[in-house]
């Protein structure tokens, strides 16, 4: 299916509804990079929506593990179609609340936080104590309201080396006169470490 180990799986080889969102194909590789991921992680993929970070993940982390986490029952069922498809055994799929499902883990190395149905603040700092010392959070975010509250929590947390990008894809579309770029929503990403 995906025989590279490098990130950047193209969209279309995921199961997609119209429903469940997916992280855009260049910004996961943004995000999978800003994770800064070894072989035997645990990572947790918190609004996993279609399951792309965690399939991603997944392969970087190889004999570590994935905790993909939704509320939404759609994307659940999504994200594990499409770890079947991958055929990959190391990520384990939870439907739930993430708030209360997180207290239940173990300590991660990375967590990945997506969407969270305006949850985002309240689960960065739950995730806090969830985050192994010297781990990372990689939040992505299309909300400026969003941003800026996640930022203040960031800020008073235990997290340094705090980094901002944003990011901008225009993808191409074949016309009858030419080809054109169209772009997409900007997506900010925040990562940072865990003291």
């Amino acid at each position: 299916m995906w025989n590279y180990k490098t990130p950047g799986i193209p969209d279309e080889f995921f199961e997609r509804t119209e429903n469940v969102p997916i992280t855009k194909e260049e910004v996961r590789v943004v995000q999978i990079s800003k994770a800064r991921l070894c072989p035997g992680y645990t990572v947790y993929d918190i609004g996993c929506g279609s399951g792309s970070i965690s399939i991603e993940a997944a392969i970087q982390v190889e004999s570590g593990k994935v905790i993909a986490i939704d509320y939404d029952p759609n994307a659940i069922e999504l994200t594990k179609r499409n770890v079947e498809k991958f055929g990959l055994t190391n990520i384990s799929v939870i439907l739930g609340n993430a708030k209360e499902k997180i207290s239940e883990l173990e300590q991660a190395d990375v967590i990945f936080i997506g969407g969270t149905g305006g949850d985002t603040e309240d689960i960065v700092k739950i995730c806090q104590d969830k985050l192994k010392s010297g781990g990372r959070i990689v939040i992505g975010v299309i909300l400026i309201e969003t941003l800026y509250s996640v930022l203040q929590i960031i800020e008073k947390l235990k997290f340094n080396s705090v980094d901002l990008t944003q990011i901008t894809i225009s993808k191409s579309r074949k016309t009858s006169t030419g080809t054109m770029m169209l772009a997409r929503n900007p997506v900010t990403i925040i990562s940072a470490t865990k003291i």
